[in-house]
């Protein structure tokens, strides 16, 4: 048996939305400059699309079975590419529906969303929770009436204070009665308590751990901290993984 499956099982999350095969590409891509095409959609390999197709499909399209429509994207620590891994699903998910998808920087700590699709990161999540305006006029299209983006925006000295204050339930729930589905990117869950304010707002939380690095005991304590908060956890999705035979003749075993 793997470490990787112990450390999954471990933790006792659900394989119902765990990648399967390599997604070693993510993992190195989060750590260096993203780019973005002429359309302003994030490159992506041919063979991480494939796999986080996979995800989009067993996470949101499930025959016969309600899918959950916010999910919050946590990362157990920092450097495992969360906000790419989620950026890019988002993205392959407006691909896939019919209806729209609006991609939220829940991350205050260290914001890099808008740099990943070519845009600016001028009013945003912060600014909403300061004014009065309907929250679409805060949020930017990024590919025509399917995939929006709630950049964090103005981050000032008072930006962590709002995240405490009633106003995020507000407008995550005006997010929700606006968009078809929700995805939303925080900070670590082993460094920061932000998640936790997402989380009760949304269906569930899917965990992004890092091969060969997330130890089992971080992964234990985020999911005991999530459930303790009836945060349900959806699954979680091992980045960086990589195989000792050749990937073609793993999947036959």
């Amino acid at each position: 048996m793997s470490k990787d499956y112990e450390l999954m099982r471990a933790a006792n999350i659900g394989f119902g939305a765990a990648l399967g095969a390599t997604s070693a590409e993510i993992g190195s891509a989060a750590r260096s400059k993203s780019t973005a095409t002429a359309e302003g959609m994030i490159q992506v390999e041919p063979s991480v699309r494939e796999e986080l197709l996979k995800l989009v499909q067993r996470l949101f399209l499930i025959p016969g079975q309600a899918p959950p429509k916010a999910v919050l994207f946590a990362a157990i620590e920092a450097g495992v590419g969360c906000s790419r891994l989620c950026a890019v699903t988002a993205q392959l998910l407006a691909e896939s529906v019919a209806g729209s998808v609006c991609l939220v920087e829940g991350n205050f700590r260290a914001p890099c969303l808008p740099s990943m699709f070519g845009v600016d990161n001028h009013h945003g999540l912060a600014d909403s929770l300061r004014q009065e305006a309907p929250i679409r006029m805060f949020a930017k299209e990024v590919r025509r009436e399917s995939l929006w983006l709630l950049s964090s925006g103005s981050l000032g000295k008072d930006a962590l204070n709002l995240l405490n204050c009633d106003r995020v339930k507000e407008r995550i729930a005006e997010l929700r009665s606006e968009f078809d589905y929700l995805l939303i990117d925080v900070p670590p869950l082993n460094v920061y308590a932000d998640a936790m304010v997402f989380g009760r707002l949304v269906d569930g939380a899917l965990l992004v751990l890092e091969a060969n690095a997330t130890r089992r005991e971080s992964a234990l304590r985020a999911v005991e901290s999530l459930r303790s908060a009836r945060i349900p956890v959806l699954g979680a999705v091992l980045n960086s993984r990589t195989f000792p035979i050749p990937g073609a003749l793993y999947k036959r075993l």
